[in-house]
């Protein structure tokens, strides 16, 4: 009898916990905290101040619309995803190409936080004006640096970004319906390869919609479609985190921890403990720059 009570208090205590996390779960997957910083380039930090009556109407109101649908429930973000459309829409309008970047990671790293990519962007806002393109940036961050961001970008990545590719998708697609010859890059770097992926998924009949990415985590598989760039290599080596090379993985970190790095061990990092030998992307690798070149001229007809 004793032995059945304690059953019944394990499997009562074991259902309880199952609620808990369960509500823990839902809780954190809804109302998921995503945005767009107003950066725009490399130098520049900020977008410009604009006039709303410079805005079109049809734009104002799709913007009203597309920014009820981005926070749902949540009307205390309405007035700064609006003004984020807006200013950005304003921005893009004295360009021909806007570019999306995302980054690894949590994804709340701005583009000067992250190195390699800074000089990837440099080299395809370089390349776009040498083919005659006027070009922006823009940086994605999908996540709050809060335990509470963290904890629903864990669940969203874990899902493969349903609902942040979402938003992302809505961002894009409102620069291509209102400005008729913009085009949009969203770019990408290891974790955020896979919020790129789904993004381009979501608009794939949109044929003014490109993507770049790097060093795709080795449990997503992304689809091939001409108007991606996917890179797995820097060309010294595969990159260990797209290939699955856990054992390697582990090797490095351990190494890094003792103290025990080479100058011959190759480079390449998920998080700043986390090692992942040729998970390192830069413009300064041939392979990386000459297949970036090789894409944009193929899809951007050089206008001199």
């Amino acid at each position: 009898m004793v032995t059945l009570k304690k059953h019944r208090r394990l499997i009562l205590s074991l259902g309880l916990i199952a609620v808990l996390l369960f509500g823990i779960v839902w809780l954190t997957l809804i109302n998921l905290e995503v945005g767009m910083a107003k950066e725009v380039g490399i130098q520049l930090p900020d977008l410009p101040a604009y006039d709303l009556k410079a805005v079109p109407p049809e734009v104002y109101n799709d913007a009203v619309a597309k920014a009820n649908e981005l926070v749902g429930k949540s009307k205390d973000k309405l007035d700064t995803v609006l003004d984020e459309l807006l200013s950005s829409y304003m921005a893009g309008r004295d360009a021909d190409i806007v570019i999306f970047f995302n980054s690894g990671g949590w994804g709340w790293n701005s583009v000067e936080e992250t190195p390699g990519w800074t000089s990837i962007l440099g080299g395809i806002l370089d390349e776009l004006d040498r083919l005659g393109y006027r070009s922006i940036v823009l940086n994605y961050l999908r996540t709050a640096r809060t335990p509470k961001g963290c904890i629903k970008e864990f669940f969203e990545a874990a899902a493969s970004y349903p609902r942040k590719a979402h938003d992302l998708s809505l961002r894009v697609a409102f620069f291509t319906d209102h400005l008729p010859d913009i085009r949009v890059i969203v770019a990408g770097e290891s974790l955020g390869t896979v919020i790129s992926d789904r993004t381009m998924d979501i608009l794939e009949d949109n044929s003014r919609v490109f993507s770049i990415q790097t060093g795709t985590p080795f449990w997503y598989q992304p689809r091939v479609l001409d108007r991606k760039l996917l890179m797995n290599t820097n060309g010294h080596g595969i990159d260990t985190f797209s290939y699955g090379n856990l054992p390697a993985m582990v090797w490095a970190t351990f190494k890094g921890w003792f103290g025990m790095t080479s100058p011959e061990d190759s480079p390449g990092d998920i998080l700043s403990w986390l090692k992942a030998p040729g998970h390192d992307y830069s413009w300064q690798y041939p392979g990386i720059s000459s297949a970036v070149a090789e894409f944009l001229e193929a899809n951007f007809p050089d206008r001199d």
